[in-house]
């Protein structure tokens, strides 16, 4: 089936209460396990592209593949902008294909992200392409974005409500103690906050860095009203287990099939378990 727009995957998973995963890809290999993950779970799933997958595989690579993706999966498939900071980027990626895009702010004052957030969503929704921002600083690093911890804001929930009620977007980022990249130590997470934020916000919440979260912390998210959860790190470090242990089981290993094979197995099987864990496994 053709990409879907990201607003109808969180629609969806809001009506029925569970969370949609959204994975990164990087190359071929990632694509195709997330992909394989979401048709053995029968799982919406949501294809993700940062700055830095952008910069490595090339934005007309990425969304042709996803789209060759979208056309033969059985599951329905979006497409979104990770972290863009930029409304020409934005652009950009509507043009290339993309469902959904996702415009990072959160660094701007108040008046200037919602003012950024609002010009892309005029061009975007005219187009049937979702709009993602993000209200509140969300610490570690996102390939080219980086939030140092003592520049770490958690998201007001009133402010949250008029941020959304201004802009128009279709989802809030919102910061409540996750961070992007791996954790030093277990992250503690506001309930009480994100309870808070999603009384008083309209639309569905992302929970950003949730790799290394404790399951029950994701569970307690979801139930909280978090309907897009974005999963990086965790699929790396698979990748790059499963490398160092086919490189070190046999050194005369050459060919990349018989490298990158495994590695693309043990990224699906960590998507598979996210879908499971968000409660979107059998949703499709």
């Amino acid at each position: 089936m053709p990409l879907v727009s990201g607003s109808t995957l969180l629609a969806a998973a809001d009506k029925d209460g569970y969370a949609v995963g959204a994975f990164n890809v990087n190359n071929l290999e990632s694509l195709t396990a997330i992909v394989s993950a979401a048709e053995g779970e029968r799982s919406p799933v949501i294809l993700q592209a940062s700055q830095g997958a952008i910069k490595y595989a090339g934005l007309e690579y990425i969304a042709a593949m996803a789209q060759v993706a979208a056309a033969r999966a059985t599951v329905p498939v979006a497409l979104n902008l990770d972290h863009g900071t930029s409304f020409t980027q934005a652009m950009q990626c509507i043009r290339a294909g993309f469902t959904a895009v996702m415009v990072d702010g959160s660094r701007l004052p108040y008046r200037e992200n919602a003012a950024l957030v609002s010009r892309v969503v005029e061009v975007a929704h005219a187009v049937g392409v979702s709009v993602e921002a993000e209200l509140g600083r969300i610490g570690g690093t996102e390939d080219d974005v980086s939030v140092a911890e003592r520049e770490e804001v958690f998201t007001d929930p009133e402010a949250a409500a008029r941020f959304v009620a201004e802009t128009g977007c279709d989802a809030l980022a919102v910061a409540v103690g996750t961070a992007h990249g791996v954790y030093r130590g277990e992250p503690k997470l506001d309930f009480e906050r994100l309870a808070a934020i999603d009384r008083l916000v309209a639309v569905p919440l992302v929970l950003h860095g949730a790799s290394g979260v404790p399951d029950g912390a994701i569970r307690e998210a979801v139930r909280l009203g978090v309907r897009k959860i974005n999963i990086d790190t965790e699929i790396r470090l698979a990748f790059a287990a499963s490398v160092r242990s086919t490189l070190a089981a046999d050194g005369s290993v050459y060919d990349p099939r018989e490298i990158l094979g495994p590695a693309r197995q043990s990224m699906e099987e960590v998507v598979r378990e996210k879908m499971r864990l968000f409660g979107s496994a059998g949703r499709a």
